[in-house]
């Protein structure tokens, strides 16, 4: 008995470290995941409060602007694709951490770009950190803290909401107090947050120990025979339009209107307060499916009584009109909480939360540039007003398919046979920095369905 018990003390001694180790890394995962979300929007939120004095230091036409505020749909689109691929090559860990300082490099460049292709470049590196973090952030949750998605997700898009929130309420501000060409100043100085955020990355440790078969990779195309992932995708493109439309053109749009470019950007900056709040709580609600269509049906709500107030009373309540806005981007907390509802593994999350984003920002970027053209052509806001009216209408149909409670690993089975959510690539694949690296090897049918 006594060696017994002398074994059990020594066994519980010698496992206590690896707990603890265990922990501490999660707590740095967790940390390293909200920072993160804290930058997902600073390079895109800067842009509109200061978008009359770009178009004016730059010489842009209302296309260009509207070029400008698509820019960064059209790059979280392409550049998220490239999130499985570096991820299965590299360490997540890396893979964010590099992004970010990339992301800094960028919104340094674009701040003291001259011509507006040099401004276009900086956009384009300012976007890496935001577009390989949406992408990437879903199944990171997934994988570590299974048990937890709506409290992670909803930890960093709060996190996401302060960040995109400062940026918006400070910008303007900060060029003011800086005087001539202060515009550059208000892009330029959100890169020291991103470099912030990519230490903790830095100090996630690679440890040993893991199976080298233990991890796997499902091919994304596959989930193109998913009707649920190509609902989810559309979703997340017609929300995403919905709210870079506001970030873009809200701000504009009020100053046409008679307000200050203080005040524009100051009520822009209220509806990006508002949706901290919004996307805290969505989460841990949109994990219960009987909260997911009441929530939807208060979000279109919401979004109806908002564009039309903003439309035909700018001036009367505008206040109310962008909180109520803000209140109908909650689609955006709920969106991404659904994406790993509605897989199996983390591996389909992985998959599932790229080709939703992916192909729904590239949905999503045709908005602003929309905008930017009608106003262009129309020299007014109107067509603007229809536009995101008839994707409220879309949202509501796509919303009502989204919330059904379905796996699309389980649509993916029925329609290529032979799928397998295990389906293995050739890359190696390591994840986060937690563990150490792993590979597994393709084994592909005749049709190139990965089987497990």
């Amino acid at each position: 008995m006594e060696d017994h018990a002398g074994v059990t003390r020594t066994a519980a001694q010698s496992s206590s470290p690896a707990a603890g180790d265990h922990r501490r890394g999660l707590l740095l995962i967790g940390v390293a995941i909200v920072l993160t979300g804290l930058n997902l929007r600073t390079a895109v939120n800067s842009v509109g409060p200061v978008l009359e004095e770009i178009e004016a230091g730059l010489g842009l036409s209302s296309g260009l602007a509207g070029l400008v505020t698509s820019l960064p749909l059209l790059c979280f689109a392409a550049l998220g694709f490239a999130g499985p691929p570096l991820s299965a090559r590299y360490r997540d860990s890396h893979v964010l951490a590099g992004a970010l300082l990339t992301m800094a490099a960028g919104m340094v460049l674009r701040a003291t770009a001259g011509s507006f292709w040099l401004f276009v470049v900086g956009t384009v590196l300012a976007m890496t950190g935001g577009a390989l973090g949406n992408v990437l952030l879903p199944s990171l949750v997934k994988r570590y803290f299974p048990e937890r998605t709506g409290l992670l997700v909803g930890a960093y898009s709060a996190a996401l909401s302060v960040g995109g929130s400062v940026v918006a309420v400070a910008t303007q501000p900060i060029a003011d107090a800086v005087g001539t060409d202060g515009w550059r100043w208000g892009l330029g100085v959100w890169a020291v947050l991103a470099v912030v955020a990519a230490v903790p990355w830095l100090a996630v440790p690679a440890r040993k120990g893991v199976s080298r078969g233990s991890h796997t990779a499902v091919r994304m195309r596959s989930l193109l025979h998913s009707r649920l992932a190509l609902a989810l995708a559309a979703f997340f493109g017609v929300q995403a339009m919905q709210a870079y439309v506001i970030v873009g053109w809200s701000a504009q749009y009020l100053r046409d209107s008679g307000l200050s470019a203080a005040t524009a950007g100051l009520l822009l900056g209220v509806n990006a307060i508002v949706v901290i709040p919004v996307n805290a709580v969505v989460p841990a609600l949109t994990v219960n499916p009987r909260w997911q269509r009441p929530l939807l049906a208060l979000f279109m709500c919401a979004y109806v009584v908002g564009w039309i107030g903003l439309w035909q009373a700018p001036l009367a309540a505008p206040w109310l009109w962008m909180l109520l806005l803000g209140l109908g981007m909650g689609t955006f907390a709920m969106v991404l909480t659904l994406i790993p509802l509605r897989a199996r593994t983390a591996e389909t999350t992985a998959a599932l939360s790229t080709v939703t984003q992916g192909w729904g920002y590239l949905l999503a970027g045709g908005g602003p540039l929309l905008v930017g053209v009608l106003r262009g052509a129309t020299g007014g806001y109107d067509g603007m007003f229809v536009l995101v009216l008839a994707g409220v209408v879309a949202l509501t149909a796509l919303g009502w398919l989204v919330t059904r409670q379905r796996y699309v690993d389980d649509e993916v089975d029925r329609f290529v046979p032979g799928w397998s959510s295990a389906g293995h690539c050739t890359d190696v694949l390591e994840t986060a920095g937690a563990e150490a690296p792993v590979s597994a090897h393709v084994r592909q049918t005749d049709d190139g369905s990965p089987r497990g």
